[in-house]
């Protein structure tokens, strides 16, 4: 099992002036194994905070969280993380950015290559494994980002407002690319964005945080089989939902 449990979860930022900033606040949430689930809310509601608790990244106030049932007490490999600024090192070329987690882990030199290449052509980059990072597209660099997570294999990968830099038209195409490596791979996603619109296509829930400190408002669960169609009646009436969700706590503060 790859799932991902949240029980009372708190997070608290301690101030200069020795008062704390509360983050998130009784935070308790589900996520089952090979599911891919959006995490949305009003801004500065703690998706990121949350998402870097569940990387083990940042510490829990109070609460907890566990993955296959053990305990999240700082970064794994089995769980990956993929940024919104890419975070690729620009020294390395494709291949190498690839294989850097597996480096670390001291697999040989032939087999993480091997692995590398695997995954290079799972996002459809296989020409440009010998590029460098800086003759390579917004786009592009993401999935090289994406690969390198794919390539540790992990458990649950964590996704930070992804497509959040690019262009709309990058954007439509790397969501139905995403949508392509869950089907082969399975992999439990988090993904936190901005977009409902991008939150109703890409998942099988939508968790609706609420504002400041954030909390889980709602858990809307996405019925239909993909790939979806923004253009229908269905899809708008989730996505108004969501959007009213939001707007109204929004205005509650």
């Amino acid at each position: 099992m790859s799932g991902v449990s949240i029980r009372n979860l708190g997070k608290a930022f301690p101030k200069e002036d020795g008062t704390v900033t509360q983050a998130l606040e009784d935070v308790n949430l589900e996520i089952g194994d090979e599911e891919f689930i959006c995490l949305v809310g009003p801004s500065g509601c703690g998706k990121t905070t949350l998402l870097r608790i569940i990387a083990g990244l940042e510490t829990a106030t109070t609460g907890s969280v566990t993955v296959e049932g053990r305990a999240v007490t700082g970064p794994d490999p089995k769980r990956g993380m993929v940024f919104q600024e890419y975070s690729l090192f620009p020294w390395r070329r494709v291949v190498d950015n690839v294989a850097f987690g597996l480096e670390m882990k001291g697999v040989g030199k032939e087999e993480r290559r091997k692995t590398a290449d695997r995954y290079i052509e799972m996002v459809g980059l296989s020409q440009f494994r010998d590029a460098y990072p800086y003759e390579l597209s917004g786009g592009m660099r993401q999935r090289v980002a994406i690969a390198r997570a794919l390539a540790n294999d992990p458990d649950v990968l964590l996704m930070d407002e992804p497509f959040g830099a690019l262009d709309a038209q990058t954007r439509n195409r790397m969501q139905k690319e995403l949508l392509s490596l869950w089907e082969q791979t399975k992999k439990t996603i988090v993904f936190v964005t901005h977009s409902v619109d991008e939150a109703v296509y890409l998942s099988d829930k939508i968790v609706v945080l609420s504002h400041r400190p954030g909390s889980v408002r709602e858990v809307v669960e996405i019925p239909w089989s993909r790939p979806r169609d923004r253009t229908s009646a269905d899809f708008a009436e989730v996505r108004r939902r969501v959007l009213q969700m939001i707007d109204e706590t929004e205005n509650v503060q």
